[in-house]
């Protein structure tokens, strides 16, 4: 950049599980930014929120700070993760909380307030631009990005002099740049907690006027947090009861599923936690062929152990990306599961999902109107690029000598403050 005093930029990726800031403040200076937490400092914010009742009113907290909150006190806590989720999602209108109705933007704009607390001063005075990744598709049935990009308008007003959304498989290309000395023809693929993005972007040699140009973009509503919901269904249900039967007089019936749709989200588990919820699911187990799982799922329930769970179902996936095979094991509530996985097992689960992800691959290879073999390198980033199948998809496609990591969650926020310091941001916006 020549200008001769560069603006002050944040870049920010708000992430359906985590949430990373980097700052850029001169030429060649970019850091990621420090962020507050109970264990000290970390770069790394969880994306969620928790709010609890006091005296004075409702309080709130944010990323590992709302993780410590509720698990101080689940009973009397409101937990809500992964909201980015529901951005683009029209029929999301509020979450009623303690009485309140709280939309999209609010529920935004309060974790950004508590993010800029961790953040220790980073954000203030107020940065000249903000550079907010947003992916290339949004997660949900028939998303709506005019509805997304309205709705992150409202969150992030007034928290920088100009706001600006850029891809962020492309801001991840921007930050692999820096490791290249030569020109490349890079496909970046972003694995996030809600949503797998590709970009095809032409990388110039150190020096260029314009080091990347992009060429081509896809994305699916498919990631990390798909693959838990796939543990979590293949595993984890018919240990608490899917799939058996009960009896109904003379009749002998399947369980309903409708009793574990909430189930999959472990902060909607914590709302079954009522007594007309409780009493359905004791007759229930009254009645059931199994009435000892339909017990493991009431002693979940009532004893606050979601985030429990879905921690070893968390625990069970990182296994999964190291070894051939893992372990899922949970204790609490008088619940004692331990269940051998194999990693054979957990991909056939997801098989369906690496289908479509390879899909939207292609999808970004023809609209670049680029082949496999033309690309000379794959970037791949995001939590969910550690899972062994994921990484075995480009292998198969593209070549092992071509792949490269690293930075997995870290890469986007650094390179959306790199991007930030452009001059023209308008070809870098989506």
């Amino acid at each position: 950049m020549t200008d001769a005093s560069p603006p002050n930029v944040i870049g920010l990726d708000f992430g359906t599980t985590n949430t990373v800031a980097a700052r850029a403040t001169g030429d060649t200076d970019v850091a990621l930014v420090p962020l507050m937490s109970p264990d000290g400092q970390d770069p790394v914010f969880r994306s969620a929120l928790c709010f609890w009742e006091e005296a004075q009113g409702v309080a709130s907290a944010a990323g590992p700070w709302a993780v410590e909150e509720y698990l101080a006190f689940p009973q009397g806590c409101r937990f809500i993760q992964s909201f980015k989720s529901v951005a683009a999602t029209a029929s999301f209108n509020h979450a009623t909380i303690f009485g309140r109705r709280w939309s999209f933007e609010e529920l935004g704009a309060r974790f950004l307030r508590h993010l800029r607390t961790a953040a220790q001063g980073a954000f203030d005075p107020a940065p000249a631009r903000l550079i907010v990744g947003r992916p290339v598709e949004y997660a949900g049935h028939r998303p709506d990005p005019a509805l997304a990009r309205a709705r992150y308008d409202a969150m992030f007003a007034g928290a920088a002099t100009s706001i600006h959304y850029v891809y962020e498989p492309l801001a991840a290309a921007y930050s692999y740049a820096t490791r290249l000395a030569e020109p490349a023809t890079v496909l970046v693929a972003d694995f996030g907690g809600g949503t797998s993005d590709f970009s095809v972007v032409r990388i110039a040699a150190p020096g260029a006027a314009r080091r990347c140009v992009p060429i081509g973009h896809a994305g699916v509503g498919i990631a990390g947090d798909r693959f838990d919901r796939r543990i979590i269904d293949h595993l984890l249900l018919p240990l608490l009861g899917l799939g058996g039967t009960y009896r109904s007089f003379d009749k002998v019936l399947d369980i309903p599923r409708g009793y574990f749709g909430d189930v999959a989200d472990w902060s909607r588990l914590a709302l079954m936690r009522n007594p007309r919820t409780l009493a359905e699911l004791e007759r229930l187990r009254r009645s059931a062929s199994d009435p000892d799982a339909i017990a493991r799922m009431i002693a979940i329930v009532e004893e606050e152990q979601g985030y429990a769970l879905y921690d070893a179902v968390g625990k069970l996936k990182r296994q999964l990306s190291v070894a051939d095979k893992g372990v899922f094991r949970f204790e609490g509530g008088g619940v004692d599961i331990e269940v051998e996985v194999e990693r054979a097992a957990f991909e056939a689960w997801i098989a369906p999902d690496l289908a479509r992800i390879e899909a939207a691959v292609e999808r970004a290879l023809d609209t670049a109107q680029i082949a496999a073999g033309a690309i000379d390198r794959v970037f791949l980033t995001g939590g969910t690029s550690l899972t062994p199948s994921i990484r075995q998809l480009f292998v198969r496609r593209f070549g092992a000598e071509v792949i490269a990591t690293g930075e997995e969650l870290t890469s986007i926020a650094h390179g959306l403050a790199l991007v930030g310091r452009e001059p023209d941001l308008a070809q870098w916006e989506a």
